[in-house]
């Protein structure tokens, strides 16, 4: 069955009679991960500024390795999910995950910030694969209409995970100032070995769960016949993906650095933190309501309504003072809670088989949190924190777009896609 076809507006039972709802709870599990390692990185950018003295271009590198992977990796990732199926592709992402955070224990012996990098690039590319494989997946749990509902509520512990990682990492991670530069690396080491065993579970636990097919996967061997590039709301869906993430990562990674300037009270590491886990909680708060309200409300509406609020609340925070400014961009983050769950749903309605081709070239668009946060360090480097905001409000800018105009499904050559009965 075609993702975008009538036969797919089924209830969320399998084809046994079974419910959904333990692939379901699994695939929750997995976003509260991404989540919880995704936002651990707002802790590593101000430590390890900090460990090797870096510029915040330097320290940004901690955001361009990881999510330079999903540049990478997705797009080959949604060849390998089409081989080996999204079962076997979400084992191998959790096992790559696994591998990459136990490189934390010998980084933090050498003290080595390339090895850390390479560390971090090594669980991006994971969850790159991971992201490739989950994300089309849940949205065919069930009613194709109410996709963006349930990841939504997948995007919700998300959040959670977001919301706790902060302070979490704060709390092993930042350490008592004076402290040594081994003591510094060291302090990295327990929660990431943690994190390494956990990835390593999952894999084992996901490897023996039934997971129903309900994909339909192109033969490798069938020649010609389109991609997924032939759908125009897939590349504009894709730029939404990656203005989305850049804004979003851009805020949770200077939020610390810029809570600790003069002008903004100079608040600590462990302090300023907490402000990061309110932007996060915003996401959490925002994810919950939406997987009631986008069972409602249609996606491209409750899309437009967030993108235009986040722009207006950024442009508070560039132009605006103090704590105005700043209660203005820790908002962002309850904007941001249904982005993703609208954009993705939308941007690979109609596309069938090229479901797994078109979910990478999404994923691929994640690197969006690489390019925009280093392009804002190098703006907050010369001309200031407030300034740089605007790279953000670019970004949120291009989401309304896709949300107004981007997102209707169409081939490349502007030929609608109609229902299948019609054609």
């Amino acid at each position: 069955m075609a993702l975008g076809s009538t036969e797919q507006a089924q209830p969320a039972v399998s084809a046994k009679g079974g419910s959904y709802a333990l692939p379901l709870a699994l695939i929750v599990a997995l976003y509260f991960g991404i989540g919880f390692i995704t936002a651990m990185n707002d802790v590593l950018v101000p430590h390890f500024k900090d460990l090797f003295q870096l510029t915040n271009v330097r320290a940004l590198l901690v955001q361009f390795a990881f999510f330079g992977a999903y540049f990478l990796l997705s797009i080959p990732s949604g060849k390998i999910v089409g081989r080996i199926g999204y079962k076997n592709g979400i084992v191998a992402a959790l096992a790559t995950i696994g591998v990459g955070l136990l490189l934390f224990l010998p980084a933090s012996i050498v003290i080595a910030y390339p090895l850390f990098l390479f560390a971090l690039f090594l669980v991006g590319c994971g969850l790159a694969l991971l992201q490739v494989a989950v994300n089309p997946y849940i949205s065919a749990l069930g009613d194709p209409n109410k996709a963006a509902s349930r990841l939504n509520l997948a995007g919700g512990f998300n959040s959670v995970a977001g919301t706790l990682a902060p302070r979490v990492g704060a709390i092993f991670i930042f350490v008592a100032a004076g402290a040594t530069t081994a003591e510094l690396a060291h302090s990295v080491r327990m929660p990431y070995v943690v994190l390494s065993m956990l990835a390593f579970a999952l894999a084992l636990i996901t490897k023996v769960m039934h997971l129903p097919d309900l994909i339909p996967q192109r033969d490798p061997s069938e020649k010609g016949g389109g991609s997924a590039w032939d759908f125009r709301h897939v590349r504009y869906g894709a730029f939404a993906i990656f203005s989305y993430v850049g804004a979003e990562v851009s805020i949770g990674s200077l939020l610390i650095n810029y809570l600790g300037q003069p002008s903004m009270g100079g608040l600590s590491h462990a302090d300023a933190a907490k402000y990061v886990s309110l932007y996060w909680g915003g996401a959490m708060v925002g994810r919950f309501i939406g997987a009631w309200a986008q069972r409602y409300v249609a996606q491209a509406r409750a899309l437009t309504f967030v993108a235009s609020l986040g722009c207006v609340f950024v442009a508070v925070a560039v132009f605006g003072h103090g704590p105005i400014a700043l209660w203005a961009i820790v908002s962002c983050g309850l904007f941001n809670s249904v982005m993703w769950p609208c954009i993705f749903p939308m941007s690979i309605e109609g596309v069938g088989k090229y479901t797994s081709q078109a979910s990478g070239i999404l994923v691929t668009m994640v690197v969006g949190g690489a390019v925009v946060p280093e392009i804002q360090g190098f703006l907050a480097d010369h001309y200031g924190y407030q300034p740089s905001f605007l790279i953000v409000l670019l970004c949120y800018a291009y989401v309304l777009f896709f949300a107004l105009y981007g997102h209707r499904p169409m081939r490349v050559n502007g030929a609608p896609i109609l229902p299948p009965a019609v054609v």
